[in-house]
């Protein structure tokens, strides 16, 4: 097996960072653009740890002792991850804003349940040194102002998964109404902030979702739901580890987890990412957990970096293969065939369709496969072969199929992406748009293939924001929401303004409409609008305090690497990753914050 790539990094110079607009202005349609190159060069997107290889899942442990049972809806949306910009300046002598700083091989069924309670894997001398490596890193993130997140995201619509599991039909077209509705009041207040955790080395707290009356998010080895309406615990679940992946995604009021087997020891710092979970959101209880464990990696389960579900398929991918579960009680559906071509599931993407990114070959002689899965089986129903040299790619939507990649390095401001693939059905390319001239938004990163932000789908379109430019103002930065046709690949003629000193960044289809987050300038709250998809006109659905306390909680998240859920006039934003606090003297430091607008 060759040698696991170097852990995951952040870009340089900056998510989001200032750039001179193309030719033509900002929001100007781009020119058409030029084929794909005959053998560009591997994009610069770093990988994250090594992996342990591709194996067959073992039966489910017994679930851990379960919450105070609560009653609540369907988990709403799929929010995306929270996209980020710089944050303003005030003018000089005013206060000024905290600082933050070849075709998949066929499917073999899985071998028989390994024993519950295997031990953990990935613990060998480079394993090892590999992880140390990348906590180190982690810390140094936390030191310049940001979190790397690691947690995929959903480019699809907004339609809710029904009883059997299914999304319920195609997605909306132009004109179909959303359920947000503004409120009569949409002047927000603060509706409760939870402190922050505290642990001595850097945990990933990744993952929240929102339902009617419940908000749920993962803490230091413990997913905790909460009342929306003040803020009481409703139930917990323990883990013997700490979190280390979870989805977005929800089918039949579950979503899928990935855990630690147990906490950091003197003999074992840094433990693998092997088990699987899944939650019911509803009843605040751990269904099912397990893992996989290889034919080649002796007692030792595969490590996974990376899950996500579609219906009734739960599936977990990294950098050496992945397996897949049934998401009601945990049973062994398929892994991939270890074949003699050295290929691989290196990620999938769920939602409405489950899709994967499978690697073939070694060396310079590497090829890439964005494929469609029939989740049940993990067989292929269509396959679309990359661009030679590409060597890292991530999935937008898996319906339709959008694949983003930087090519030959040339991405320029959409971090990570340089373009998008359109597949259809049959696996042959729609349409590709090319977001190189550096005046769009957006961000891909790392090797985890379900983990753009800034991307959603709708109306036959991908809307995303423009990079963040000088407006009328003398203080002050703005941009727009854009989007391309998914037929054509050309640019349409959508624009929504943030409006003067604001940025927007969209979180998710509602119906045909586009709900976004508006990041206030240094004297203002932060807002939540709804943006129709035929006119692109707005509506604001919450506008939070301009007063500094709230400001400053607000503005203490970086978009970059948080995550914002929004549904029937509550907000929520999170961290994805938290850390004993180096010094007492700063601001407050809050797990989540939330506003309700009445």
């Amino acid at each position: 097996m060759s040698t696991p790539p170097p852990p995951n990094q952040p870009p340089a110079g900056g998510f989001g960072a200032p750039q001179e607009p193309a030719p033509g202005g900002f929001g100007a349609p781009p020119p058409v653009p030029p084929a794909p190159p005959a053998a560009p060069q591997p994009p610069p997107m770093p990988p994250t740890a090594p992996q342990q290889p591709p194996v067959p899942p073992a039966a489910p442990t017994a679930p851990a002792a379960p919450g105070v049972p609560a009653q609540g809806q369907p988990a709403y949306g799929y929010p995306q991850q929270g996209y980020g910009y710089p944050q303003q300046q005030p003018p000089a002598g005013a206060e000024a804003p905290p600082s933050y700083g070849a075709p998949t091989a066929p499917m073999y069924a899985a071998q028989p349940p390994a024993p519950a309670g295997a031990g953990g894997g990935g613990n060998d001398k480079r394993t090892q040194l590999m992880i140390v490596g990348a906590a180190l890193l982690a810390i140094v993130l936390i030191i310049a102002g940001g979190f790397w997140y690691v947690s995929g995201e959903d480019g699809g619509g907004d339609r809710q998964p029904t009883a059997n599991g299914t999304t319920g039909g195609d997605k909306p077209g132009p004109g179909t109404p959303g359920s947000e509705k503004a409120p009569a009041n949409t002047k927000s207040k603060p509706l409760f902030n939870q402190p922050n955790p505290t642990p001595e080395e850097v945990v990933t707290v990744a993952g929240s979702w929102l339902t009617d009356s419940t908000y749920i998010k993962s803490d230091v080895a413990k997913v905790v739901g909460y009342n929306t309406v003040d803020g009481a615990k409703k139930w917990e679940i323990p883990f013997p580890g700490e979190l280390c992946g979870a989805t977005q995604h929800v089918s039949d009021n579950k979503t899928a987890v990935l855990f630690k087997p147990t906490k950091p020891t003197p003999e074992n710092k840094y433990p693998a990412c092997t088990e699987v979970g899944v939650i019911d959101l509803n009843a605040g209880k751990l269904v099912w957990s397990g893992n996989a464990k290889g034919a080649t990696s002796g007692d030792k389960p595969a490590s996974y970096y990376e899950v996500t579900l579609s219906g009734q398929t739960v599936a977990a991918g990294g950098s050496s293969g992945g397996a897949a579960w049934n998401l009601a009680d945990g049973k062994s559906l398929w892994t991939p065939k270890v074949d003699g071509e050295g290929c691989y599931d290196s990620g999938y993407a769920g939602g409405e369709a489950l899709a994967v990114i499978r690697k073939c070959g070694r060396g310079d002689n590497r090829s890439l496969y964005a494929q469609t899965l029939d989740p049940a089986t993990g067989a292929q129903t269509s396959s679309y072969k990359l661009s030679p040299g590409i060597e890292w790619a991530s999935i937008v939507s898996t319906k339709p199929l959008i694949v983003a990649a930087d090519v030959g390095k040339t991405a320029k401001n959409a971090t990570g992406v340089s373009d998008l693939f359109v597949v259809d059905p049959k696996g042959e390319l729609k349409a590709r748009i090319s977001l190189a001239s550096g005046t769009f938004g957006g961000k891909c990163g790392g090797t985890e293939v379900e983990k753009c932000a800034g991307f959603v789908v709708g109306n036959g379109k991908v809307y995303l924001p423009s990079i963040e430019h000088q407006g009328k103002a003398e203080v002050g930065r703005t941009n727009e929401l854009l989007s391309f046709d998914l037929e054509t690949g050309k640019q349409t003629t959508d624009r929504a303004d943030a409006g003067e000193r604001y940025t927007m960044f969209p979180l998710r289809m509602d119906g045909s409409n586009i709900i976004a987050y508006k990041q206030p300038p240094y004297d203002k709250g932060g807002q939540v609008v709804s943006i129709d998809g035929t006119t692109m006109k707005e509506t604001v659905l919450m506008e939070n305090p301009a007063e500094k306390a709230s400001r400053t909680a607000e503005t203490g998240f970086s978009p970059d690497y948080s995550e914002y859920r929004y549904h029937n006039g509550k907000l929520f934003i999170s961290r994805t990753t938290a850390r004993k606090p180096y010094s007492d003297k700063g601001d407050p430091e809050y797990l989540f914050v939330s506003f309700s607008a009445s």
